[in-house]
Parts: C-alpha cells; sequence; structure tokens
C-alpha cells in the first residue's frame, strides 16, 4: 500500500500518520455512488439542501482548533492566518447555503408555457489546492458551490496537507449524515492516479481545480478527451499587473512601492492574486524604497518541497539577464525595460513564490503596448490620479478584456466572497473565464440550462416549480 506523508515545512520532517493513496476501484465505486445520490440531492426541498451546508460550516467551527493545528503542522501557514482562513470557508459555506434557500438560480425564465430550469449537472470532481487547505480545500469554494447547486461532490485531495484533509472530510461527512444527506452526497480520494482517474470516471459531470498550469492543463486535457467530453473549471496560473501612471509616483511613489512589496510578498508569495508584474515610469527613482521594503520580508515558509524547488527554479529564470533591484532571504525583485519584457515572453508567467518583476517604461505609449501584451490574469491594477482620466480610461478598457477584475489604486490579494466578486479569467488564469470559482455566481458552473415546454407544475423537477 503506497502512502501519503505530509512534510513540516519548518523542519522538513516527515509527519506521521501516513494517509493510504486511492485504487482506481475504490474511485469507481465512488462514483457510482455518487451517481445514485444525484437525483435525491437534486430534489431536496432547496430550505433542506441548504441546512446541508450550513450543517458543515457548524461542524468546522466546533472543530476549527483541532483542524487548524494539523494544517499549521503540514503548510506553516500560521495558526492566526489559517484560523481567519477556516473562518473565510465557514462563511462561504453559509453564503452559499443562503442563494440555494432563497432561488438557488434554479427557475430562470418563464413565459408562454416555457419554463427554463437551471438543473443539478450530477456528481463534481473537486481538486483541493495546496495555498488553501481549508478555503480551497476539501471543504471549499468549489465544493460549497456545488452542494448549493444540488451537486454530489468528490474531492481529490491535496498531497500537501493529507492528514488535514483526512480529518477535515471525516468532520464533513458525520455532519451530512446527522442533516440527512443522501449516501454519496460527498467522498475524498487521495493520490495523483486516484485524480486522474476520477476526471476521467463516467459518473463525474464536471470539474472544478485550483492549482498550476502544468497539473490542471493535463487535467483539462483528460477531461475533454473523454469519450463524454465534460466541463473543467481551473484555476491555473496568473501575474496579476500593477500598472502605475508616472502621476501617481509623484504624488505617492513610496507608498506605492511599500504596497507593491507587502502584496507580492503576501502569504510567501503564494497566492493566486499575487501581483507578478510592476510597471513603473522610467527613471521613478523607487529603488532604494524597494529595496529597504524587501529587505524587511522574513525568509519564506513555502508549502511544500515541489513549491520550493518550482520557486528557485522561477527565481532562476527571472534573475537571468535582469536587473536585481532587491533580495533578501525573503523575496527577489528585478527590473528590465519594456523593450526587454515584450522580447522575454518568460517574464509574464507566474513564479510561485514571493518574487517579482518590475518593467520600466518610457513613455505612455510603452505602457498601452504593455497592457496590450499581458497575459490572461485573474486581476490587475491601476495606481493613477485625477489628472490621468485619460490614459487611466484606456487602461481599464483594455485590461478588462485580459483579467476578470480590475483594481483601482489598491491591491488585488484579497478576495471578497460575496455576490459581485468575480474570480476568474483567460488563459492561463483559468480554463473558463465566463465562470467564477468564488462569490454566489460560482454556483452556476455545476447547472444545466433545460427548458420545459407545456408542462403541467407538477411534472415540472420540484426545484423549478
Amino acid at each position: 500500500m503506497t502512502l501519503l506523508y505530509g512534510v513540516d515545512p519548518r523542519t522538513g520532517e516527515r509527519l506521521e500518520p501516513g494517509v493510504p493513496e486511492t485504487g482506481h476501484e475504490t474511485v469507481a465505486a465512488l462514483g457510482v455512488t455518487a451517481a445514485s445520490a444525484a437525483r435525491p440531492l437534486a430534489e431536496l426541498p432547496l430550505p433542506d439542501r441548504a441546512a446541508l451546508l450550513d450543517a458543515v460550516a457548524d461542524a468546522l467551527e466546533g472543530a476549527a482548533g483541532e483542524l487548524v493545528a494539523l494544517a499549521d503542522a503540514e503548510t506553516a501557514l500560521g495558526r492566526t492566518r489559517l484560523t481567519g482562513e477556516m473562518e473565510r470557508t465557514t462563511g462561504q459555506l453559509r453564503l452559499l447555503a443562503g442563494a440555494a434557500r432563497q432561488d438557488g438560480f434554479q427557475r430562470d425564465a418563464v413565459e408562454d408555457g416555457f419554463v427554463r430550469a437551471l438543473l443539478p449537472i450530477g456528481p463534481v470532481a473537486v481538486y483541493a489546492a495546496s495555498n488553501f487547505p481549508f478555503a480551497f480545500s476539501v471543504a471549499g469554494g468549489d465544493t460549497a458551490s456545488a452542494w448549493a447547486a444540488g451537486c454530489p461532490v468528490i474531492v481529490k485531495a491535496h498531497p500537501g496537507h493529507p492528514r488535514t484533509s483526512v480529518r477535515t472530510a471525516e468532520v464533513i461527512a458525520d455532519a451530512l449524515a446527522k442533516a440527512g444527506a443522501p449516501e454519496g452526497t460527498f467522498a475524498v480520494v487521495y493520490g495523483l492516479e486516484a485524480g486522474l482517474a476520477l476526471v476521467k470516471d463516467p459518473n463525474v459531470r464536471a470539474a472544478g481545480f485550483t492549482g498550476s498550469v502544468r497539473g490542471g492543463r493535463a487535467l483539462f486535457d483528460a477531461a475533454v478527451s473523454r469519450p463524454d467530453p465534460i466541463p473543467f473549471y481551473g484555476e491555473l496560473g496568473s501575474v496579476n499587473p500593477v500598472f502605475v501612471t508616472p502621476s501617481a509616483v509623484a504624488a505617492r511613489g513610496e507608498e506605492i512601492a511599500r504596497g507593491y512589496v507587502g502584496s507580492f510578498t503576501l502569504g510567501s508569495g503564494q497566492f493566486c492574486t499575487k501581483p507578478g508584474l510592476l510597471f513603473l515610469p522610467a527613471g521613478h527613482g523607487l529603488d532604494a524604497v524597494l529595496a529597504e521594503a524587501v529587505a524587511s520580508v522574513e525568509a519564506p515558509s513555502l508549502l511544500t518541497p515541489q513549491i520550493a524547488d518550482a520557486f528557485r527554479t522561477g527565481v532562476e529564470r527571472l534573475t537571468a539577464g535582469t536587473r536585481t533591484v532587491a533580495e533578501s532571504a525573503g523575496a527577489h525583485l528585478v527590473a528590465v525595460t519594456a523593450g526587454e519584457f515584450a522580447a522575454r515572453p518568460e517574464l509574464a508567467e507566474e513564479c510561485f513564490g514571493p518574487a517579482s518583476v518590475i518593467v520600466e517604461y518610457a513613455s505612455e505609449e510603452e505602457l498601452r503596448a504593455a497592457a496590450r501584451a499581458v497575459p490572461g490574469s485573474l486581476t490587475a491594477t491601476v495606481h493613477a490620479e485625477s489628472s490621468d482620466a485619460g490614459l487611466a480610461r484606456g487602461l481599464v478598457a483594455e485590461l478588462a478584456r485580459h483579467v476578470g477584475r480590475v483594481v483601482y489604486n489598491g491591491w488585488p490579494t484579497g478576495v471578497a466572497v460575496n455576490r459581485t466578486m468575480h474570480h476568474g479569467g483567460p488563459w492561463p488564469a483559468t480554463t473558463a473565464p465566463l465562470h467564477t470559482s468564488v462569490g454566489t455566481a460560482a454556483i452556476r458552473r455545476f447547472q444545466v440550462p433545460v427548458t420545459f415546454q407545456g408542462l403541467p407544475e407538477e411534472l415540472l423537477p420540484p426545484t423549478a416549480r
């Protein structure tokens, strides 16, 4: 039997006990059980469906101390950060429960004998992320939004926190059973091979993923190469560019410089919304401030040995042939001209961890050209003054074609969980820029529209009546 072991990022020591990898036969059996749960879960009255999410939120709150301790041992993210993340996790469960209780996006339109309903797509595979062991993991937003849509969920746990995943799954399973959820509403599998088998399982009808471009692309290709292709909602890589106008540098350059370092090093640079590109006017005069801010950053605790190795490779890629602005045990910041940036597309690839690139532009036209050239991202940020209205308007209009969220005079590393949030963007940020993985609209990923013509009310699906 192959076991998965967590690793303490602080010491490098293996954490016992190990978690057995899930075999293909078990994955297939869980798919059958989830399929058998699909109809009874879909037909639950919306208040009862919402009550399942509330029950899970209550149970996680009751076990929060134990779960936070486990997650801290496996991720070194710190109990304060993890406690806040647990609050976000239970909060988004309750937010989505409220959306399901209200209408669940179920009855979309009614006109002249036609009813257009949004129905659960069926069993959903969820691939947990490394950097959020609660909010984007076993009980995270993909799981919660699939349940709110009325879909059973099979989670593929992340290998970076296996013991946290096991205990979280136990808490969830107990809460669902006590709340009367149909058998098969929830399950978890472990291991790379189990994850690949899951996306190919004929009973799985959709998948949600948060992780690397390489891993997400492999699963996306598997999902669309099936005899019956399924939607794959992947959040992959994002550089989240920040554009600063000359007027903004003149008015508050030092504040922006410190804010940028704080943003790209937050959480050791391991947020999907970490800004990786900073566009500054040539001659900005902020090198000393940037270097001072970088020098104060503590050495990072990267989540897994694999992430640490990838970060070292990424830093080597960024520092080759660039000017080092600041370097410390905690962060790396390099600079290139706009011309050099245009000639080196690898500088616009995500480096997961506390490293970033400054691009120095010599004219407004170079700045506009850079905005046209940035790859798809989750966010883009513009720092400007009121006197820059024309330039800022053009930047915002262009960037709205490349990203899912435009930030003005702020920082992108905070993500609100509400009705307005769009956490998505064009490739390589996601595989499906029409959809969000955060907020109430995330439910729509796991619903399919069906029009019923001339049906009496009693023949309609219960949630569409």
